[in-house]
């Protein structure tokens, strides 16, 4: 295949050298990180794919410029940062890679909820700082306590599956019934407000729509537990952040753990810096093995869109 007949691929966001190297074997590929949308806008006309993870946005007025583009992919599992209804009437295919990640966000979940209830940030800041206080630093367990999953997708699926070896008791609320749902075991599915009134611990597993914007607000905090804990590993967008943190401050919720935000970077979000708030910048799908699997799966997913014999 000659140079000029080979697709034209523009690569957004970092992406795993593994996924380059494929793509690299049978299109010209162009890497431009930290684009501003101006400047992608630009020059989106030159290519036939793009792919970005989640820094990079792809609105209305770069794919009504995109004269040639034939597929977008997101090397990740959301596609809230696509306009796909704007693609879809441009006749553009969009893929993405809802598998790749699942198994990292699922641990950093249960990494998040063991941090919370061990208060393991504050027994280690507080030693670093040359303090040994273990009366201070009194912990809760997890077994027999009830873990409510709001969403009961892929990663889930893969929460309930972990917290069970934990011996939690697990609740789950899905918008509508799946077939997942009705054969998974060692779960009991409830509506969402006696899920939050039941839960010792509440984890969000949901896409950020419309009908999910704002879904954990003053009502829904009002409703759990003061000894319970809050944590989110899917989309900041899900919590009114500001109810959120007023229930902190009046002691109505014993913590939160955070790994997305409305706005990001969150660098000077109030709820990051609050001290019953295990804060992290949106790394629960940041493991060698799910960047990975996410930049092979897009890169492959190109080729059979893309790729000319």
């Amino acid at each position: 295949m000659s140079e000029a007949s080979r697709p034209n691929v523009l690569v957004c966001d970092p992406l795993a050298a593994e996924g380059l190297a494929l793509l690299r074997a049978w299109a010209n590929v162009d890497v431009r990180i930290g684009l501003k949308p101006e400047e992608l806008a630009e020059i989106i006309g030159n290519y036939d794919g793009v792919i970005v993870r989640s820094a990079t946005s792809i609105r209305a007025p770069v794919i009504e410029r995109a004269t040639r583009l034939r597929v977008i992919g997101r090397a990740g599992s959301g596609l809230d940062n696509i306009d796909t209804a704007v693609a879809a009437a441009k006749g553009i295919a969009v893929v993405n890679s809802p598998d790749a990640n699942t198994l990292a966000v699922a641990e950093h979940t249960l990494a998040l909820m063991l941090a919370l209830a061990r208060r393991l940030p504050s027994a280690d800041w507080s030693l670093k700082a040359g303090r040994w206080e273990k009366k201070a630093f009194m912990g809760t367990g997890l077994a027999g306590k009830t873990l409510g999953i709001v969403g009961f997708g892929r990663i889930g699926r893969e929460v309930a599956a972990r917290a069970r070896a934990f011996a939690m008791k697990i609740l789950v609320n899905q918008r509508r019934f799946t077939p997942e749902l009705g054969l998974a075991g060692g779960v009991t599915a409830v509506d969402l407000l006696d899920l939050l009134r039941a839960s010792d611990f509440v984890s969000l597993h949901l896409p950020y729509t419309p009908e999910t914007a704002g879904l954990i607000g003053a009502a829904q905090l009002a409703q759990m537990k003061p000894t319970a804990y809050l944590i989110n590993t899917a989309r900041g967008g899900l919590i009114d952040e500001d109810a959120l943190l007023e229930a902190l401050d009046n002691g109505r919720l014993a913590g939160a753990a955070l790994d997305v935000f409305a706005s990001e970077p969150a660098l000077n979000n109030r709820l990051a810096q609050h001290e019953r708030v295990i804060a992290t910048p949106h790394i629960a799908a940041s493991t060698v093995d799910a960047q990975v699997a996410a930049a092979v799966t897009v890169a492959e997913k190109f080729a059979e869109l893309l790729r000319v014999s």
